[in-house]
């Protein structure tokens, strides 16, 4: 790595201090990835994605990261350096999602610049003489910026090299039209050009479906994914036309199922029967059965919100989730809120919005019992258990929460919902 040439004493100097300094950093290195993320997100708008690509994100800042402080702790030249996996993928799953390489250029500057600052924060409180300081400081700097101009080709090379295959398929082909036709605000074009540009039949009633896997089954994912929206397709609901399948990237795709009229108020249920049944079926987020074009595009959107609910709540178990249940689409609108949410609902609910075992199944009775306008025997029924058993767990909920449920009832709702959706977000 370029730097200026030093004297051999004055070299083993420097690099030691160098290497002690970013050892100092090793423990603080998941804080300091959480704040270059937060960083990039805020300066580059095209990365606020979902949650999967965020965890990427946040992956290969912390791979970066590790791999540079490990350069110079090593005294590790770059043709010994191999880039890390995480910052190909994410290049990778940028391209695919038609994210501009100036977007990830811009990511790695920035990263690098808000890095940095954290190093020389540490090396001015180190203590070093004045003269070694400024050393130092130039020995790290140009090691840094060697690996962002090293690295930076790499990724730009996988980003490139991912985007002209993407790209060369018919399915980007028709995902771009379909971004745009999503997008779109408003459209002037005639409804059967459009049909015809999608070969999907818009006129019709539309059920929106998102559907992911886990990075665990070593490739063909978009292949599982597309067999299993065939076989919903296929289960009786819809119609005779085939629905609409776009991949979104390679672990996620889109889909929209023409559904007839009278399967409106049954198809739901069945989807979830399917999904329940099947241990290898995908994740999967729904909208709402919605007709025409502006159906197309709000049932989707709806899915997007329900993933994100999905997503934060993290539970493997739960294989479907669909924006019709109650409190879904608000804690999707919610969830990116994040700190803001979750005050909020330790405000409304006091200890009773712990992380524990206890307060889920009595924050579960409490919300029973509210929907059940306030009648133990309703609840009862819906929850399976004694109406005496609800009486005693919704005293205690009471208890825990400090105070009675009077002109805040719907605050005690919402804030119920959202720690029932978002979990480890909102309760801790």
């Amino acid at each position: 790595m370029a730097h200026r040439q030093f004297g051999d004493p004055d070299r083993a100097a420097v690099a030691h201090a160098a290497a002690a300094i970013t050892t100092q950093l090793d423990d603080r290195v998941g804080d300091v990835a959480r704040a270059t993320q937060e960083t990039l997100i805020r300066e580059i708008p095209e990365l606020r994605d979902d949650a999967q690509l965020l965890q990427l994100l946040h992956d290969t800042v912390v791979a970066n990261i590790d791999t540079v402080f490990a350069a110079i702790r090593n005294d590790i030249t770059l043709d010994h350096i191999e880039p890390p996996t995480t910052a190909l993928e994410y290049a990778r799953r940028l391209a695919q999602r038609d994210v501009s390489a100036d977007a990830l250029v811009r990511a790695y500057r920035i990263g690098h610049q808000t890095v940095l600052n954290v190093v020389m924060a540490e090396i001015r409180n180190y203590g070093l003489e004045s003269g070694v300081m400024l050393d130092v400081i130039e020995w790290i700097t140009a090691i840094t910026f060697s690996y962002i101009d090293w690295i930076s080709q790499r990724v730009i090379g996988a980003y490139q090299d991912e985007r002209d295959r993407w790209q060369a398929s018919r399915t980007s082909l028709r995902a771009s039209r379909i971004r745009e036709l999503l997008e779109a605000e408003h459209t002037d074009a005639d409804i059967d050009v459009l049909t015809s540009a999608i070969s999907y039949p818009l006129r019709r009633t539309h059920l929106a479906l998102i559907l992911w896997c886990n990075d665990q089954r070593g490739g063909g994912e978009l292949a599982v994914i597309e067999r299993f929206v065939q076989r919903l397709a296929d289960s009786g609901e819809a119609g005779v036309e085939a629905p609409l399948f776009v991949a979104a990237d390679r672990l996620t795709g889109w889909a929209w199922i023409p559904i007839l009229a009278d399967a409106k108020a049954t198809v739901l249920q069945r989807i979830r029967e399917i999904a329940e049944a099947d241990s290898g079926a995908p994740f999967l987020s729904v909208g709402q059965p919605l007709p025409g074009l502006e159906g197309f595009r709000r049932s989707h959107q709806q899915a997007r919100e329900a993933r994100i609910v999905a997503l934060a709540a993290a539970r493997p178990d739960v294989r479907i989730i669909k924006a019709s249940e109650c409190g879904v689409l608000l804690a999707g609108l919610l969830a990116e809120k994040g700190e803001a949410v979750r005050a909020w609902v330790q405000e409304v609910l006091g200890p009773l919005a712990s992380d524990t075992a206890g307060d889920e199944r009595l924050r579960e009775t409490l919300r029973a019992f509210l929907r059940a306008e306030s009648g133990y025997k309703s609840a009862a029924e819906h929850l399976h258990m004694h109406p005496n058993t609800v009486r005693y767990r919704v005293r205690r909920a009471l208890e825990r929460r400090g105070r009675e449920i009077s002109d805040d009832r719907l605050d005690v709702e919402v804030a119920l919902l959202l720690c029932q959706w978002l979990r480890g977000e909102v309760v801790g």
